[in-house]
């Protein structure tokens, strides 16, 4: 079985700069449903065409009048008014509301024209076909203009936009029908090695169940992408320069998996120096250093190790802020902040950077870490430290620098001590690098 060394090693903040550098945000756009358009990024900046309100509205329930008729109003001395009719909020009234008469409106109903203002029921007293106001009610009083809400021309969205829940609401308001918006990038996934079985094949001796699809394509609609799942391809060049070529006509982006280290079998590196200029083979990291890259024109592939938990964590570090810059979204995926370890004494690795999965309990971190081939390492971690290479070793009641994953990946911001989502992954990198102790 013929072996051979890896080269000089990339550190992890130059492997992952290069990365972000050749990445190029999705230009395709497509027009979706307001209804769909929850958490797609704008492609064009949206306007209201009109204002909302469109028309003087009450928001309350109560009784639209002239507020010149109850200036004199007292509790002693009522203002009393004629009831001439009702608005629910689909209606209009008919005609011009007169000196000493009033109209029973439902809220949102439109205000009657020669109205000003709206006594609401509890200040009123109605008797048979009048209604007497005991006070004073201010022109204007619970009524809401014309482009109150925002006037015409008001920016509702603008490009680069995720769009929110309100967002979506505002541009609803308008009676806008569609937006927008850049389409989803297609990522492709590609394993590859002659001992996987695809999940309900029949299990085989001396072959396992390819188990990396399955959270990349969670992690890939985490960070706003379409994942497309292939079976995996036997370790041989020929076929797999074939499924990558083809990855390639079809996807945004490719990711590789299994094959990337320096092994008789590892075919990818030769087989991707096919496709372009090679990024980086090697990072100086553990777990995870058989990652590889190649700029393709202007798609990327990438390819990580096979074992479960440096496929997963190389992904969550390098790969995630890359998905988000192709998907147009903010940040990198994760909120830095910090954390008491609550585990054991962590040892770092001299020369390598150290990927350390962890959970949250209290404010205090713990590793999940059982090795690279298992994926029950990343078992309960909703997040990691990255820790910069050495012989300190980290210990129990240490604070550090973790990283807490994103909604739908992992808790979110934390409610002390967070980080904004956007701060540049070069300081993020850098950062762990002084602060863990």
């Amino acid at each position: 079985m013929e072996m051979h060394a890896f080269g000089r090693l990339t550190l992890v903040d130059v492997a992952r700069r290069r990365l972000l550098a050749a990445v190029r945000p999705i230009d395709r756009v497509e027009t979706v449903r307001v209804e769909a358009a929850f958490g797609r990024v704008l492609a064009a900046n949206v306007r209201a065409p009109a204002p909302v309100p469109g028309f003087p509205r009450t928001t309350w329930d109560g009784y639209a009048l002239r507020s010149q008729d109850t200036e004199a109003a007292t509790r002693a001395r009522p203002a009393e008014l004629r009831l001439v009719g009702e608005v629910f909020a689909e209606q209009s009234y008919p005609r011009l509301l007169r000196r000493g008469e009033a109209v029973a409106i439902a809220t949102g109903g439109a205000i009657p024209k020669g109205a000003d203002a709206v006594a609401i029921f509890e200040e009123v007293a109605r008797h048979g076909g009048r209604v007497r106001v005991s006070c004073p009610i201010p022109k204007g009083d619970r009524i809401s203009p014309p482009g109150h809400d925002f006037p015409r021309g008001a920016l509702l969205g603008r490009r680069g936009d995720e769009l929110s829940a309100p967002a979506v609401g505002a541009i609803a308001a308008c009676g806008i029908p569609k937006v927008t918006v850049y389409a989803l990038p297609r990522v492709a996934v590609l394993p590859n090695g002659n001992e996987l079985l695809v999940p309900g094949d029949p299990p085989q001796a001396g072959r396992i169940y390819e188990s990396n699809n399955a959270p990349l394509a969670a992690v890939i609609l985490a960070a706003g992408g379409i994942p497309e799942l292939l079976p995996p391809v036997p370790d041989e060049p020929v076929p797999i320069e074939r499924a990558v070529r083809a990855a390639l006509a079809r996807a945004d982006l490719v990711l590789a998996t299994g094959g990337s280290s320096v092994g008789e079998r590892d075919h990818l590196p030769r087989v991707l120096s096919k496709f372009g200029p090679l990024l980086f083979h090697g990072i100086a990291v553990r777990a995870g250093k058989p990652t590889l890259a190649v700029r393709s024109g202007r798609k990327l592939v990438v390819g990580l190790p096979g074992h479960p938990t440096s496929c997963l964590v190389n992904m969550y570090w390098l790969v995630l802020p890359v998905l988000r810059r192709l998907a147009r979204r903010p940040g990198p995926g994760w909120t830095d902040s910090w954390a008491v370890l609550g585990s054991d004494a962590v040892a770092p690795s001299p020369g390598l950077a150290t990927v350390v999965p962890l959970r949250f309990e209290r404010g205090r971190a713990y590793t999940t870490y059982r090795g690279s081939s298992v994926i029950t390492s990343l078992a309960g971690a909703t997040g990691f430290a990255l820790l910069p290479p050495g012989r300190r070793v980290v210990r129990r009641g240490a604070r550090v620098r973790v990283h807490y994953l994103d909604p739908r990946l992992g808790p979110g911001v934390p409610r002390e001590g967070a980080r904004r989502p956007g701060t540049t992954v070069k300081r993020s990198v850098a950062s762990v690098g002084r602060d863990a102790s």
